[in-house]
């Protein structure tokens, strides 16, 4: 299976992915733990059905130390009791982040008021941004129908 355009080797787009990975760089050293980072984006990645970025976020998130039974249960994060409080605020708010068009009304009070209990004001400007930004590379792969399941952690630096 091959995708539809090589993100990588179309000038436009590899200009683009080249200013979304910088911005994500700013999110690495924000205070948001890195587990956390990786479990926004894994579910996230799930809710867009987005196989290349999920690859590539367990396998990063394995690599870095998270546990297969964490990892096999973000999907259904709300019965788990692998979680903590503070990663199930962040997975609620990735969650209606991801999910907009879902709600008349976007995110709800109630979900920004309990990860604010759990990330001071830096933490949250990241948690958004990482919410963000794993939407478009979700919908960058999505689009142009990357395939996944080849992603080696650390492949792209």
């Amino acid at each position: 299976m091959d995708a539809r355009l090589n993100l990588f080797g179309n000038p436009v787009a590899a200009k683009v992915l080249r200013h979304v990975t910088s911005a994500s760089k700013a999110i690495e050293s924000s205070g948001l733990p890195a587990a956390t980072q990786e479990l926004v984006k894994i579910r996230a990645s799930q809710i867009n059905g987005c196989g290349f970025c999920t690859d590539m976020h367990t396998k990063d998130a394995a690599q870095a130390g998270e546990t297969s039974v964490r990892l096999n249960l973000v999907a259904a994060w709300r019965e788990a009791t692998v979680f903590t409080d503070a990663e199930r605020a962040a997975l609620e708010l990735a969650e209606q982040g991801t999910r907009i068009a879902d709600a008349a009304g976007g995110v709800t009070d109630e979900a920004w008021a309990n990860a604010a209990k759990y990330y001071d004001e830096d933490q949250l400007g990241a948690l958004v941004s990482i919410i963000a930004l794993i939407n478009a590379f979700n919908r960058l792969n999505v689009i142009v129908q990357q395939p996944a399941g080849d992603y080696q952690p650390g492949q792209f630096g």
